[in-house]
C-alpha cells in the first residue's frame, strides 16, 4: 500500500494556529514541504519527552546528593543557615522560605530543598566553593563512582553546565532537533546518574526511550501525519 505523500492543507494550517506559526517555522528553514515541517515538530516533541526522565533523575540525584553531604559537613539538615553561602545564594535560600510562608507551608529543610533552583546547586562547582575548598569536597562526596580521570571540578562543572542548558530547552519546550551532539549528551547524562548512583542509572536506563526515538528518526512521524491526515488531491 503505497503511503499518501502529503498532509491536508486545512489540517496542517489549522495545527499552525495554535502551534504558533512563528515557532513552527523554524523547522522548515531549509524550504520543506508541511507533513516534514510538523513531523520535525513532533520528533522534536518525542525527544524532549525521552529526555524529561533522565534530566529529572540527574537533578534530584544532584539536590539530595548535596542536601546529605552539607548535612553530614553542618551535623544538621538546615546547612544553609551555618554555612557560608554566596550573596546569590543565601537570597535564593530566603526567596524559598518565603515562598513556603506564603503558602502558609512548614519551612522544613525538605521543603526548603525541594524549593531551591537547579542553578543554585551548581553554584557549588563555581569559583566562590572552589575558593573555600567546599567543591572539593562535595565532588568526592556526591560523585563516589566516578572515574579518577573524571573528577576534576572543571570537568564536572563543564558537565553539569551542559545539562542545564538541556534542561531548560526541554522543559521550555524548545527545539534540540538540529543538535548534533544530542546522543553524547545524553550519554554524559547517564554516567553522571551513575557516578552518584548506578542503581538511579539503571533504572533511569529501564526507563530509557531516547535511542530509539532519535534511531527512527522522521519516518513514523511522517506517516502517522500523512495517513491521518492525507492530502485528498495527492492520494
Amino acid at each position: 500500500m503505497q503511503h499518501p505523500a502529503s498532509i491536508n492543507l486545512d489540517f496542517f494550517q489549522s495545527v499552525e494556529s495554535h502551534l504558533d506559526s512563528e515557532r513552527l517555522q523554524v523547522y522548515r528553514q531549509d524550504g520543506q514541504d508541511d507533513a516534514t515541517t510538523l513531523a520535525r515538530y513532533l520528533l522534536n516533541m518525542a525527544l524532549c519527552e525521552s529526555l524529561y526522565s533522565p534530566l529529572q533523575v540527574a537533578e534530584v540525584s544532584l539536590r539530595n546528593a548535596i542536601h546529605q553531604s552539607l548535612s553530614t559537613k553542618a551535623n544538621h539538615h538546615s546547612w544553609y543557615d551555618s554555612l557560608l553561602l554566596p550573596k546569590w545564594q543565601q537570597e535564593q535560600v530566603l526567596k524559598a522560605k518565603q515562598k513556603l510562608r506564603d503558602q502558609r507551608k512548614p519551612e522544613t529543610s525538605g521543603r526548603i530543598v525541594a524549593e531551591l533552583t537547579f542553578g543554585f546547586w551548581l553554584c557549588f562547582f563555581t569559583a566562590p566553593h572552589i575558593s573555600s575548598g567546599l567543591a572539593y569536597y562535595l565532588i568526592k562526596s556526591c560523585f563516589p563512582h566516578a572515574p579518577k580521570s573524571e573528577r576534576s571540578i572543571h570537568k564536572l562543572s563543564a558537565s553539569w553546565q551542559k545539562v542545564r542548558i538541556l534542561r531548560n530547552r526541554v522543559f521550555h519546550h524548545e527545539r534540540i532537533l538540529h543538535w548534533r551532539d544530542l546522543d553524547k549528551q545524553h550519554t554524559s547524562i547517564l554516567h553522571l546518574i551513575g557516578w552518584m548512583n548506578p542503581e538511579l542509572k539503571q533504572l533511569t536506563q529501564a526507563l530509557n526511550r531516547f535511542a530509539k526515538i532519535q534511531s527512527e528518526g522522521l519516518t513514523p512521524w511522517r506517516h502517522l501525519l500523512c495517513n491521518n491526515w492525507p492530502n485528498n488531491a495527492s492520494s
